[in-house]
């Protein structure tokens, strides 16, 4: 869409009613800023709803089908990314200076290409690069994850620079299942770490 037009107070406006999130990626200013859908109900109504409207029992047929598992993951991350404060109490580290960011890059001729959804940048020089995972129980990491995980790394690494220390976060819905996989996760959380209660706040 073109700059003007009033576009720009539009997507104030969203962002100020949680129907969408604004975010940088990492390194990048102001002007790369990008938007992410974060209201759950116009997540679901845009897939489920709006596309299904004239067949019936559609929710009951596709209960248990990919789509929906796929939903789920997207609807997971979402819940997450509304909730720092409560991974980084998790992680131990609310005390500490962070900037949130999210990296992508494309493949070109001599690296592969990732997307991060989740970096959280911190100031005493470590970052936590955070993969979530939704699952209707203890997240079995497999062959395949290892291998995503470290591609994201090294991605990372050899396209940013950096030199801080990476810890690799999973953040699952019901834990890890352990099993020889699992030592890819340097940090482990799970969904009870996002509704944490503040100590200092009355019940």
């Amino acid at each position: 869409m073109k700059t003007g037009g009033g576009l720009s107070a539009i997507l104030r406006e969203l962002e100020a009613s949680d129907f969408i999130q604004s975010y940088l990626p990492f390194e990048k200013k102001e002007r790369d800023k990008l938007y992410r859908l974060t209201d759950e109900y116009s997540l679901f109504y845009l897939k489920f709803i709006e596309p299904n409207k004239i067949q019936t029992g559609y929710w009951l047929k596709s209960f248990n089908s990919p789509t929906i598992k796929t939903w789920s993951g997207y609807a997971f991350e979402s819940i997450c990314m509304k909730h720092i404060e409560g991974i980084k109490k998790g992680l131990g580290i609310s005390g500490i200076f962070t900037r949130e960011a999210s990296f992508f890059k494309r493949k070109d001729a001599t690296t592969d290409g990732c997307q991060i959804d989740l970096l959280i940048d911190r100031a005493d020089n470590a970052l936590n690069l955070c993969e979530m995972k939704f699952y209707d129980g203890p997240y079995i990491v497999t062959a395949e994850d290892v291998r995503n995980l470290q591609q994201k790394r090294s991605v990372f690494q050899q396209a940013t620079g950096t030199r801080k220390q990476i810890f690799v976060t999973l953040i699952t819905t019901q834990g890890l299942y352990e099993n020889e996989q699992a030592y890819i996760a340097d940090k482990r959380l799970d969904i009870n770490v996002l509704f944490y209660k503040d100590e200092h706040l009355p019940a």
